[in-house]
């Protein structure tokens, strides 16, 4: 991969490009080098040294220190509200906050003064009430500094917090953490190089500032007399002097700008990581005792557990379900849910506690708008939402006890395994040392205990699953929202995970959703499929029956089978294009229903069939494609819609199927099942 900044070999750089970029080059470098040529390196530490320099320097230090304070204290939340807040009039704000970097600096310090001076729009007031004076003090100098050089943090974390995936805070707010939180443990960590950039850049603008400060707060020695204005004074009895204190303000600048490598907008960076020790193999999931999907667990207690019925940090008889609320005991609290949301998407939805329900459809069905509502996370739906007998629908996200895995895991990067596992836990107010314990013992049930000391820059797509997996079920959470939780996985690690999830859920006391497009998940994990399209509830079925009776054309090709929409007739459906299936069991007529056919059932020829077959079509050979064992054969027609069939490589050697070749396909009547829609 070619890096960014390096020249191809070869390339040649245009001429009239090259002189003016070179021009460019000398014309910023000439002053400084010309501070260098005529600085007196004999006499620099008597300059330097000098009492008004040390007092003036002292007094910068002091200055900029202030206005960074001032400044991080009102532009933090500032930038916040800018990056993460639509509200009316964004575009005025962030000029405003613009406005003092291309503001002349003694036009901003004319500004505070018809402000903030005796005879300023709030000086008489400061003085009459608190007592305060801000021009010719030192406080007019801190105000004068952050006037100027606030822009600059607010500007590089903003484009910090801009480039950060809300996606993080979101998931969150859903293990319980509350908005301060979530800022003060999730965002600023993830945004701290933008901060720290902003910061710099902060603080050496406010060490430089003259204009404001000289027009604002006066020239006073000692009170107002930063270094700026010490070499104002400087030049005009001993430039040579002026010319060392200008040397180390020009000192501090480049080594502000060097520590930073170019990092002052704050926006993300490309880090070079750490080299990660290579990931462990995914171990196989230890063997558990088959349990059934909706009955109690045995009573044992699980690792981590304590004796008894009383859950971690509960009393006796507490609701909240510890650890055993997913793994299962004897006595698990049920949490039912019921939810009728409106908005894009529109259904209501029962569901019993214990329950997994698998939530398909086409991309923009609203699957993850479903989910979304439930974690009360969009304005495009709302979800009025009942868990067992508490109604949640007014509480925000981190109160709602709605647990979420977006599709990546999400997993707090700052974070080991073993503290992003425990933060829901912590934000609940569990103590940390019992928030650690209870932790570690899901990671060690989810088989990535030994892993718990890692960040997840150092864990593969598999165990960071399971840490994102182990962190939803140690928040103790009464509804579990899983946003394809397996889909960035290779085949062998996904089997290895649906298998750890299928055994973790069957003691989950409260309701599963689980958006996929995978079959086998769907079929594997749920207790029910529930098939949206266009945010409306198609269908909502064991998987056993939305498998045999797929009521959507999306969930039957999912499913691997042939699906056409049409119009029901005496015989059986009449097809869009003209053409007709005879269906052993029809419909009722002129009833809009989808034909299922499996593409085993289709049968490929050579020549034209003889004999029963009553649905028989020519066509051409356009894919042929491996599946498992077997060959899946697609078939376009001028008849009909497209046909695959499921064969044998031998059938097909024998056939001498290839594409392009003309073929003649059949389907036995009561191989066409016809469901309505």
């Amino acid at each position: 991969m070619k890096r960014a900044g390096v020249r191809t070999p070869g390339a040649r750089v245009p001429v009239m490009l090259a002189v003016p970029a070179l021009l460019a080059v000398a014309f910023l470098t000439l002053p400084l080098i010309g501070v260098l040529v005529r600085t007196e390196w004999g006499e620099l530490a008597g300059h330097l040294g000098s009492p008004g320099t040390v007092r003036a320097l002292k007094l910068s230090l002091l200055v900029s220190c202030w206005a960074l304070g001032l400044s991080l204290f009102l532009g933090v939340p500032l930038a916040w509200l800018l990056a993460r807040v639509p509200f009316p009039g964004k575009a005025v704000v962030r000029s405003l906050v613009l406005l003092p970097m291309v503001l002349p600096p003694t036009v901003g310090g004319v500004a505070l003064l018809l402000a903030f001076g005796r005879r300023g729009l709030l000086g008489p007031w400061l003085e009459s009430t608190f007592g305060i004076t801000l021009p010719f003090h030192t406080s007019g100098a801190v105000l004068a500094a952050t006037f100027v050089a606030m822009p600059f943090l607010v500007i590089s974390l903003e484009g910090a917090l801009g480039g950060l995936r809300p996606r993080y805070e979101e998931t969150a707010a859903s293990l319980g953490a509350s908005p301060v939180r979530v800022f003060l443990t999730v965002t600023l960590p993830m945004v701290a190089p933008g901060l720290i950039a902003g910061a710099a850049l902060t603080w050496a603008r406010a060490l430089g500032e003259f204009g404001a400060t000289i027009t604002f707060a006066g020239n006073l020695p000692g009170t107002t007399q930063t270094l700026p204005l010490q070499v104002y004074l400087l030049l005009q009895d001993e430039p040579e002097a002026a010319t060392s204190v200008s040397l180390l303000l020009l000192a501090i600048a480049m080594a502000v700008l060097i520590a930073l490598r170019g990092r002052w907008t704050g926006t993300p960076q490309d880090r070079r990581t750490r080299p990660a020790p290579s990931p462990s193999p995914e171990p196989v999931p230890a063997p558990v005792p088959a349990v059934s999907r909706n009955a109690e667990v045995g009573s044992g207690p699980e690792p981590g557990q304590p004796q008894g019925d009383a859950e971690p940090g509960e009393s006796e008889g507490g609701a909240e379900p510890g650890p055993a609320g997913i793994a299962g005991k004897a006595g698990t609290r049920r949490w039912p849910l019921h939810a009728e949301v409106t908005g894009f998407t529109r259904l209501v939805l029962d569901a019993d506690g214990g329950t997994t329900i698998a939530v398909v459809g086409p991309n923009g069905a609203g699957k993850t708008t479903l989910l979304r509502a439930l974690l009360g996370l969009t304005p495009r739906a709302h979800a009025a939402l009942r868990l067992g007998d508490t109604d949640v629908t007014g509480l925000p996200p981190h109160r709602r006890r709605v647990a979420w895995v977006p599709q990546d895991g999400a997993l707090f990067p700052h974070l080991t395994a073993l503290a992003n596992t425990a933060y829901g836990l912590r934000a609940q107010g569990v103590p940390r040392a019992e928030a650690r314990r209870e932790a570690r013992a899901w990671l060690d049930r989810l088989g990535v205990g030994h892993l718990a000391h890692r960040r997840p820059a150092q864990l593969s797509g598999g165990q960071a699953q399971r840490v994102a997996l182990a962190r939803a079920l140690a928040a103790r959470p009464r509804l579990l929202v899983l946003d394809e939780p397996l889909a960035a996985l290779d085949q062998t690690t996904r089997a290895h995970v649906r298998h750890t999830l299928r055994t973790h859920l069957a003691g989950f006391g409260g309701v599963c959703l689980i958006v996929t497009h995978d079959p086998v998940e769907a079929v594997s994990l749920a207790d029910r499929v529930l098939v949206l399209d266009e945010g409306r509830a198609l269908q909502d079925a064991s998987p056993t029956e939305v498998t045999r009776h797929p009521r959507s054309p999306w969930v039957a090709r999912m499913l691997g089978r042939n699906a056409w929409p049409g119009t029901t007739t005496a015989d059986g459906l009449a097809l869009p294009g003209g053409g007709t299936l005879v269906a052993a069991d029809p419909l009722s007529p002129g009833v809009e229903a989808l034909a299922v056919i499996p593409p085993e059932a289709v049968a490929v020829h050579r020549t034209r069939p003889a004999g029963s077959p009553r649905n028989v079509w020519p066509g051409t050979v356009r894919e042929i494609t491996a599946s498992g064992s077997r060959l899946r054969v697609l078939v376009t027609s001028d008849r009909v819609p497209d046909l695959v069939a499921e064969i044998t490589p031998q059938a097909a050697a024998e056939l001498g199927l290839a594409d392009g070749v003309s073929v003649w396909t059949s389907v036995k009547a009561t191989e066409a099942t016809v469901v309505p829609l």
